[in-house]
């Protein structure tokens, strides 16, 4: 099965969290945390600076670990590397994604996540 390696940003403001939806591919319309692929000889942190630039504009901190999820999609096994992170400009640029949205802990089940983040959002809700 093909291996794909990923990382994926949680980025809070206040109380918070930024969600983005697909607009392109088997997923589309499902709701995600940014990121994206790895680069060869990136750190995750570096990977996730430079994916945050590309699909959204704006630059991040990467605060804190979250979680590491492995999933098996039909086509692939994922390796979602997940960090909290924050925002070091407010101007953010939808290069990608169809849709955003900030929304509060309480309000993250209600979206149509992809599989792999509905665990992430499973384990955020259990640190706040």
């Amino acid at each position: 099965m093909k291996q794909i390696e990923v990382v994926a940003a949680i980025i809070r403001k206040d109380d918070l969290i930024f969600a983005t939806q697909r607009g392109y591919g088997d997923f589309k319309d499902w709701w995600e945390f940014p990121g994206g692929k790895m680069e060869a000889g990136e750190t995750p942190e570096e990977a996730l600076k430079r994916e945050i630039r590309e699909e959204l504009s704006t630059e991040i901190n990467v605060d804190e670990f979250l979680c590491t999820v492995e999933y098996d999609y039909p086509a692939f096994h994922l390796t979602m590397h997940c960090y909290l992170c924050s925002l070091l400009k407010e101007a953010l640029h939808l290069n990608e994604h169809e849709a955003a949205r900030w929304l509060k802990p309480e309000d993250l089940d209600s979206m149509d996540w992809l599989p792999a983040d509905k665990v992430v959002v499973k384990k955020y809700l259990c640190t706040v």
